[in-house]
This record gives structure tokens, sequence and C-alpha cells, in this order.
């Protein structure tokens, strides 16, 4: 897969389910699980995205077409037990890079500042020249600064696939692909990250990963001890494995694969791992195709990812991936719902499934049928309180962004 096929889409159809209750232990009917909520943005917009703020609200984003070549940045809000606010727009611009997988974000420090970015293509360049655009508001979203590149390359190359989570109370950390390398000889794409406080310059990026897979997406978590992060690896044999590396003291490990698969794929499969963190344990969730199997794959940390449990597998057998991950409750009762996409014969759907810590996993719960189709994008979820936000972009002719509270007694 290249990054050609970004840009690649086809209609499809998606039905909502809607749903209330208490999580189920045995197969249980959708609707007995989560109940829908509906979305303020307009009909054909995209890239829904879902963060969790400080006070805990959370925070829908999402892209909005103003025409042929126009798009703006929105974002709402959701309390606890509330609808989505009246939505308020970041940035809007001509130019913008806009495609379903590498999409913008929104992150929130304790205090309520947020910082949201976007991707802009460069002027007179090729056509997966672009950089990052990020902006910062301490007014809740109502103003932001001047938009800026959290790097100072300057390269006519790809900067993307960016994952934010605070790095402390005044800081958020930002990490992404970086391509000011591909031009060298044997050059390649690489893991960067770097510091950007709520005011003033973003601190000098550094590189976390010398070689990556081109285009899967990243994540980031903060646990109690330091940040996590997990992309796609790539190795000189074309191994793309999910690695991750860890933000201790101060100081990045050396990148560490906590489950190898072997999968070896000549060109980017599009389909990065998800991240959630609790104290210091973390929930990690990946796709995987190695040996022509697809499997989605969930491996718990308690010890902030410095040792990782076996990995286990969650998907109902068909999985295409689009993973998301988000912990549930604490201590041995602890456990991660996660997200992906599952073939069917009727194109995919998408499921949730509850896995504990320890003990056997839940039935998986479809929420809504969907195509396999890009067009349908990556799903996302966000803890809400006692229970979790889940957000997509369904294929109605216009498309439609959707969401549901799920319910997690």
């Amino acid at each position: 897969m290249t990054r050609a096929s970004l840009a690649a889409a086809a209609a499809c159809g998606m039905a909502l389910l809607a749903l209330r209750g208490p999580w189920p232990a045995a197969p249980a009917r959708a609707e007995e699980l989560v109940s829908a909520l509906e979305t303020p943005a307009a009909p054909g917009s995209l890239a829904p995205n879902l963060a969790a703020a400080g006070d805990g609200r959370v925070l829908l984003s999402w892209l909005e077409p103003r025409g042929e070549r126009r798009h703006a940045l929105r974002f709402a809000s959701r309390a606890t037990g509330g609808r989505w606010s009246e939505p308020l727009t970041v940035a809007e611009g001509e130019g913008w890079f806009v495609n379903w997988a590498d999409v913008p974000h929104l992150g929130a420090l304790a205090d309520g500042a947020l910082f949201a970015h976007w991707l802009e293509k460069r002027p007179q360049g090729a056509a997966y020249h672009y950089d990052v655009r990020l902006t910062r508001s301490r007014d809740q979203g109502r103003s932001w600064d001047t938009p800026f590149a959290p790097y100072t390359d300057r390269t006519a190359a790809e900067h993307g696939f960016v994952a934010l989570a605070p790095l402390d109370a005044a800081r958020m950390g930002a990490l992404f692909l970086d391509g000011r390398e591909t031009a060298q000889q044997n050059g390649a794409t690489t893991l960067r990250f770097a510091a950007v406080p709520k005011q003033g310059a973003p601190e000098p990026d550094v590189r976390l990963d010398g070689r990556v897979c081109d285009c899967c997406q990243t994540a980031l978590a903060r646990t109690t001890s330091g940040l996590v992060a997990a992309y796609r690896d790539r190795s000189d044999d074309e191994v793309r494995d999910i690695a991750v590396v860890r933000l201790a003291d101060g100081r990045w490990s050396a990148p560490v694969v906590p489950a190898p698969d072997g999968w070896q794929i000549h060109g980017c499969p599009v389909n990065g791992p998800a991240l959630d963190a609790a104290g210091d344990r973390v929930a990690l969730a990946w796709f995987t195709m190695a040996g022509e199997v697809p499997r989605v794959k969930l491996a718990f940390s308690e010890d902030a990812g410095a040792s990782w449990r076996p990995p286990r597998v969650v998907d109902d057998g068909r999985p295409i991936g689009r993973v998301d991950v988000v912990l549930a409750g604490r201590g041995a009762a602890g456990s991660a719902i996660v997200s992906w996409l599952e073939q069917t014969d009727a194109g995919a759907s998408l499921r949730l499934r509850r896995v504990p810590v320890a003990g056997e996993a839940h039935s998986s719960v479809a929420v809504a049928g969907t195509s396999e189709a890009r067009s349908s994008g990556v799903p996302r979820l966000a803890r809400a309180g006692d229970g979790l936000v889940v957000a997509w972009r369904d294929a109605s002719e216009p498309a439609r962004l959707r969401s549901a509270l799920v319910a997690l007694p």
C-alpha cells in the first residue's frame, strides 16, 4: 500500500443501531448496550476524532468541506450525561492535505488548554509534500494562536500521522512521522517527537526511530511514569510489526516490539496501533496479517510499557483492522474495550469487545454495519464518565459523522 492510495474511496452504506443497558457477558442484541448521539457535523464531513479533556468532557473533532478545495477543522464537546455542544471552528483554509487515514487531532491539558493540528500542502510542492500545522487555545477553543509547525525542518517532504498526549501540566507531546531523510541515500521515514508548551515555541524535536512504516497511524498515551508511544516499525527486510518507545526520567528508550508477529509486507498497510493508559496500566491494540492470516490483537502492560503480557486475539475471524482501545475499571478487575472493523458477507461491521486483564473476553457487539471501503475511515473511542463514546463516518450520500454512547456499568 502506498501514500497515493490514501485518496481512494468508495461509496458504502451504514446502518446505526441504537443501544442501551449493561455490557453483556454472553451474546446480546446491540440495542441493549449503546444509545445514539446526534452529531453537529455538517453532511459530507469526514475524519472524526475523539479526545478526553481534563474536566471530564469528550471532544469530537472533524473536517468540514467549505467548497471544492476549502475545509474547516471544527469541534464540539460533550459533558457526562449531555449532548454535543454547538460546534466551534479551529481553523479554515485551502490547500489542506485531507484524507481518510491521516486526520487532525485535538488534545487537552489538565487546566483546559487545548491543542489542535491539521495538515497543509506545500505550495507548488509534490502531491505528498505537506506539513503539520499546530495551534493552541487557552479559552476553551473560542480563539486560537497563529498556527506553526512543531519542528524547524523545512524539507519538502511528508510530515504527518500525528498523535497528541499531555507531557506534563504545561506541555503537550506531539508524535509524528517525518520524511526529511527520505531524499538521502537509503533514507527512510522516521518517527519524531516534540514537546509543545501552551505558550511559546516548541522544543527541538527528537528522532525516536530511524526507519518506520510510511503511513500507519501512530499512538501516544501518558502513564504515571511518563509517555508511551506505539507505531508500526519497518525492518531492513520489510517486517512491519508494532513497536513501542517510552519516555521516562527525561529519556526515550530504544524501540521494543512487545509481541513480534513477523509480518513481512512490501508496502504500508495504512493500519496503525492504538494505545490507552490509566496509571501505569497500558492497553495496546493492533492489526496484523502475518502469514496471510488477519488478526486484531491486544496486550496489557502493568509497568508503563516496560514489559507486556502475552497478546490475545480479540477479533471474530475476519478483521479488517482500523483499531482503537480504551481502558475501563481499575486494579485486577480492569479491562479494555477494543474497536475494529470486521468483514462480513454484506461488507463490514464496526465491533466492540470488552477484554478483562485476567479472565475470558466478553462477546463482541456489532455497533453498525458498514463497508470495508476506506471512505468509512477509522472509528474512534473515548472514555466518558462511566461509559465511552464511539464516533465514526458513515457512507450515506452525503456521508455523515455518527456517534453513540456505550454504557460500562
